[in-house]
């Protein structure tokens, strides 16, 4: 079977749910349908609908089609649990450590919606994990084994296919600043890596070293805790953390690490991982609203993938 390229997929929606002819989504019945890639042929007891992909589900919005499956390909089969378990990968697509993230990632959290599932293509798949993978193990996550690439389908199936392949120059560059250094200062930004980090801080930098490929950072004593976490005291008396693989890559922050800032982390393999810095800039509106309300703020509840 040929291979679905996810550019062409509204195309296919629209085609298939008959949108010129006036039909419907709803007025398709499905009686069933058998995952035979992730769930090794297991039915689903909820027949899948087709609904519209919900303006606040930020991972797939403008994705390119308006209709998506539920139950989708990893076994979410609600709205709620779709778009807070997608919530968790938002922070992933600002990365940009490949330009078909969004494309793989929605394949799976908002299939597009037609007569059987359509899963993302092996290849696809490969090309986002040799990506992003680095990132994550930066912020602690290794590739989750829900998307390990073996449980995809081959390129000769009918799947959703690599968008950019081995094409440099059409593709969006990728930064080359350290992931925890590269943040918007924006609330909402701030609060999803508060709710995605373990741990929170407001401190001052000691000593800034390289070990063995990380950046090592030793904290002054004084600090606020804003979110303790797996933090212990003993941890707080002489913090230290590490951004992974960071030896080398830009970070305009530590340039100058005279200040305050705002830390965030989390705790793996036994070693505090920095994930977030922030300068703590009090004339900054975005920064002082979202610490006013860190406290009371309700964080998803998310599965711990990429967080």
């Amino acid at each position: 079977m040929p291979k679905v390229p996810g550019a062409i997929m509204g195309l296919l929606l629209a085609g298939f749910l008959g949108s010129s002819s006036g039909a419907s989504a709803e007025e398709y019945e499905y009686y069933g349908w058998q995952s035979d890639h992730l769930q090794g042929g297991r039915f689903y007891a909820k027949q899948p609908q087709c609904v519209d992909i919900p303006s606040d589900l930020r991972l797939c919005h403008n994705i390119g089609y308006r209709k998506m499956r539920v139950p989708n390909l990893l076994e979410h089969d609600t709205l709620p649990e779709i778009k807070q378990q997608a919530s968790s990968w938002v922070p992933l697509l600002a990365k940009r450590c490949h330009p078909d993230t969004q494309i793989f990632l929605c394949s799976l959290f908002a299939p597009i919606c037609l007569d059987r599932p359509i899963y993302p293509c092996h290849s696809l798949c490969q090309a986002v994990r040799d990506g992003c993978s680095p990132v994550m193990e930066s912020f602690g996550f290794p590739w989750p084994e829900m998307l390990k690439c073996d449980r995809f389908p081959l390129d000769n199936d009918l799947c959703v296919s690599l968008q950019s392949p081995g094409n440099p120059a059409t593709q969006p560059p990728v930064s080359k600043i350290c992931p925890p250094c590269d943040n918007e200062m924006k609330a909402d930004v701030i609060l999803e890596h508060f709710c995605a980090s373990e741990f929170a801080l407001k401190m001052k930098i000691k000593d800034i070293k390289r070990e063995k490929g990380d950046r090592k950072i030793i904290s002054q004593r004084k600090k606020k805790v804003l979110k303790m976490g797996p933090l212990k005291k003993k941890d707080l008396k002489k913090l230290v953390l590490f951004i992974k693989n960071g030896a080398n890559c830009p970070c305009n922050q530590l340039e100058n690490p005279n200040s305050n800032f705002l830390i965030m982390g989390r705790k793996w393999d036994n070693q505090l991982l920095l994930t977030v810095i922030h300068k703590w800039d009090k004339k900054n509106k975005d920064l002082r609203y979202a610490v006013k309300i860190m406290k009371t703020y309700q964080c998803p509840t998310y599965h711990h993938v990429f967080q």
